[in-house]
């Protein structure tokens, strides 16, 4: 993967599962943009950028996926310069108009995930939810139909998963560099008009107008993953503005991009090693390892076994050291994927390695087809123009012990993810997000002990850099990347609680 250290980014867009509708270039406009009024119809078909597919199915209830077109500043330092369109979607609430509170806004993860193609897939697990609010989603800008980054083609990308992305010696690191400095340099040449404007403040600022054009006074909010992080600024940039805000499996605002990929190495072991004593204990005889160890030791001997000797995969590409990862990675997502990893891995070791390059393909964003969403692009590009820290091999290769330490099969992927953004064309904004949210309304901060993409410890770290009586930490003892969508009572219990009623949970209630 082209940029490891962000593999919570493309993967929970996918697991919860080029044209624009209007792109930046837009005639200068003189118009109130905070008074537009969105016309809304019913939904095409996701473009390739988004993903693909089918257009969305009708609500359980019959109601139809609407979707719209947000005008926004292309540069928020000059609103009356050039536009870009900001694709939405909303299944309008299924309750009386009188208990109506306003739109409930979902932010499914990244960055780099359409809302616009992810929210209709699970429209059905927030209908408790609909019943009092508008679900509205959203591609954010640089993402799927709102002006959406292109870099390279699908024949580029199939190459640029499968490069060795845990180099062994100078040629190796040659060949890493000048792959990273293409894909870059694509980015640039295709979307350089762009690039500069995919901040997560400028995304924050955009839920603003958002809010407005919606017709809400205060902003209504459901974060999850990178979500987190994008509620976080918008509570730091318009703490007077937040309603009711949940954030599930949350980035820790503190980090740094190479604390955040070390603290990522952390989590995808321990979500390594849960599936590893899951698969040991069960009855049956476990068909990747006799033990938890076992099947650790031989996981680690596939990868090394790759590195020299790729085998077949989906023709005609083949499973490389880096797409066998990135598909084992991808089934940590969920304890719900873990019977595919155990598959996945049962057939690699007998030389085929179709499942795991097809769960590889769901991170990176690629259908059946051979056709790429916008995802890598979009994630690479909001990242970098976020992340001041550039990082040089040596810096890189001076951390690879620490990183190996804690986790062998996954330390130097994602220590090696962090030269992505070293030849970005745009500077990074700072070291990590400001969420401090002093005067906001009460966030509802839900971590869960086993998430693999964003480690449990980061709840906290939020709800400390939140700021006095603004941050409320809910734990959900459980696996997999969220917890929400795991479908436990309790969890479903109190973050609906708190939406449809505003009941906030006591400080520390935990949840298994």
């Amino acid at each position: 993967m082209p940029n490891p250290s962000r593999l919570r980014a493309a993967a929970v867009t996918a697991l919860l599962l080029s044209s624009m509708v209007a792109g930046c270039g837009d005639d200068a406009q003189d118009e109130d943009l905070t008074a537009q009024k969105l016309s809304w119809k019913e939904c095409p078909a996701p473009s390739r950028a988004e993903g693909g597919g089918s257009a969305p199915s009708p609500l359980p209830d019959g109601d139809q996926w609407q979707c719209a077109t947000m005008k926004a500043p292309l540069d928020w330092d000059d609103p009356r310069g050039d536009t870009i369109g900001i694709a939405l979607i909303r299944a309008a609430a299924s309750g009386d108009e009188s208990g109506r509170i306003g739109s409930l806004i979902f932010n499914f993860g990244g960055p780099g995930g359409s809302g616009v193609r992810t929210l209709p897939a699970f429209g059905e697990e927030y209908a408790a939810l609909r019943t009092r609010y508008d679900l509205v989603s959203f591609d954010p800008r640089g993402v799927g139909r709102s002006a959406g980054v292109r870099c390279e083609n699908d024949q580029q990308l199939d190459a640029y998963f499968q490069q060795d992305s845990t180099p062994d010696d100078t040629a190796e690191r040659t060949a890493l560099l000048d792959s990273t400095k293409d894909f870059n340099a694509a980015c640039e040449k295709n979307s350089g008009k762009t690039l500069p404007n995919v901040r997560t403040t400028d995304a924050a600022r955009d839920m603003d107008l958002m809010r407005k054009v919606l017709g809400d006074d205060k902003l209504y909010y459901f974060g999850i993953s990178y979500g987190t992080e994008l509620g976080g600024v918008y509570a730091h940039l318009f703490p007077k503005h937040v309603g009711r805000a949940v954030f599930d499996a949350v980035v820790d605002p503190t980090q740094t991009s190479e604390q955040g990929s070390l603290g990522q190495a952390r989590g995808f072991q321990l979500a390594l090693d849960n599936f590893a004593e899951d698969c040991a204990s069960r009855t049956k005889d476990c068909p990747v390892g006799e033990t938890a160890q076992d099947v650790e030791d031989r996981i680690t001997q596939l990868l090394k076994n790759l590195d020299d000797r790729p085998i077949p995969g989906i023709f005609p590409r083949e499973l490389t050291q880096s797409t066998a990862t990135n598909g084992i990675a991808q089934a940590l997502y969920s304890k719900d994927f873990w019977e595919y990893l155990t598959e996945g891995l049962e057939q690699a070791y007998a030389g085929d390695g179709k499942i795991l390059m097809l769960l590889s393909d769901l991170l990176n964003g690629r259908n059946e087809n051979g056709e790429y969403s916008n995802i890598t692009a979009a994630n690479i590009s909001i990242n970098c123009a976020d992340d001041k820290p550039r990082y040089s091999t040596a810096q890189v290769q001076r951390r690879l012990p620490e990183f190996r330490a804690a986790s062998s099969v996954f330390g130097d992927f994602l220590a090696w993810g962090m030269v992505g953004c070293t030849d970005w064309p745009v500077p990074g904004a700072a070291d990590h997000p400001d969420v401090s949210a002093p005067g906001s309304a009460p966030i509802l901060v839900v971590g869960n002990t086993g998430d693999p993409a964003t480690p449990y410890e980061g709840a906290r770290k939020m709800v400390d850099a939140l700021g006095p009586g603004v941050g409320v930490e809910l734990t959900y003892k459980g696996q997999g990347h969220g917890a929400y969508g795991s479908k436990n009572k309790c969890v479903r219990t109190a973050v609906n609680g708190y939406l449809l009623n505003g009941k906030v949970p006591a400080e520390g209630t935990v949840c298994s």
